[in-house]
């Protein structure tokens, strides 16, 4: 059999080895932007404007928005969707007490505000230039409540995206918890049952859900470090709650492969080339 050659230029994405079949015997299928972004290619967003924009085929043929495809179909990005995607930028931001994570809400800002030329950490030393283009679509790819502080991830990249919140994510997140019980607030590690500390490393639901296995140990005699696989709403204050601590501060200081370091708070920088999560 031929194979058909792919545009000039283009990427051509290996057909895996897959035998699946539908229930009515057929090859099963899905939707294309699913599979571009199973494959690692981008976001399922990035996968339907480079469809619109031509920069795709599947099997040798354009390819046409919300398309099925075989698990094993033979997929081709055009070079110029690698060379627009080269383009996007990932910023990281030591957020700052009293922003949100995402869109504004109850008359909190933002933490994208905080991306301007004058909050760049004077330490980054990407050659990034900054643009007002690259705050468009740029989107935290996780939540960090209002009230802590630490690491937060901005980003243009759908595949970024993915690898952090992506329903399949495992990278690990690092926190520095400080805590009361009761009314200890000096050693609190003295008083607090082990049992309990047990229990935050597994045991507990969220939800109705039960949660991941946890990270959970003593960083100082006031102060839990947690390291999670999974990010629930307030999950580490409402773990807390439920074994009878009270967070007094939390904060964020990594996630996967990346610290948060020495970045000031309300500073940001760019990810750098050999950065990965």
């Amino acid at each position: 059999m031929t194979v058909p050659t792919p545009p000039s230029g283009a990427r051509r994405i290996p057909k895996p080895a897959l035998n699946s079949t539908s229930a009515d015997g057929g090859p099963a299928t899905i939707r294309l932007n699913k599979r571009m972004a199973e494959l690692g290619l981008c976001s399922r967003r990035e996968a339907d404007d480079w469809i619109s924009r031509g920069w795709v085929r599947v099997d040798g043929q354009p390819a046409v928005m919300g398309q099925p495809v075989a698990a094993n179909a033979r997929i081709d990005v055009a070079r110029e969707a690698e060379q627009y995607q080269r383009q996007q930028v990932t910023i990281l931001i030591n957020k700052p007490v009293g922003y949100v994570s995402g869109q504004a809400e109850d008359g909190h800002e933002p933490a994208v505000v905080l991306v301007q030329p004058q909050n760049r950490w004077r330490e980054c030393n990407s050659r990034m230039r900054w643009g007002h283009e690259q705050l468009r679509g740029l989107a935290p790819a996780g939540r960090l409540d209002i009230d802590s502080i630490g690491l937060l991830v901005l980003t243009q990249d759908g595949r970024v995206a993915r690898q952090l919140i992506g329903e399949d994510s495992e990278i690990e997140k690092e926190y520095l918890v400080r805590v009361s019980y009761g009314d200890e607030t000096v050693n609190v590690q003295a008083v607090f049952p082990p049992e309990k500390l047990a229990l935050l490393r597994h045991g507990l639901s969220l939800d109705g859900e039960p949660l991941k296995p946890a990270r959970v140990e003593w960083q100082n005699p006031e102060q839990l470090r947690f390291v999670l696989k999974e990010g629930k709403k307030r999950q580490i204050r409402r773990m807390c709650e439920q074994v009878g601590l009270f967070v007094t501060g939390l904060k964020r200081v990594r996630i996967g492969m990346v610290n948060l370091g020495h970045l000031p708070v309300g500073q940001w920088r760019y990810l750098a080339p050999h950065e990965r999560f």
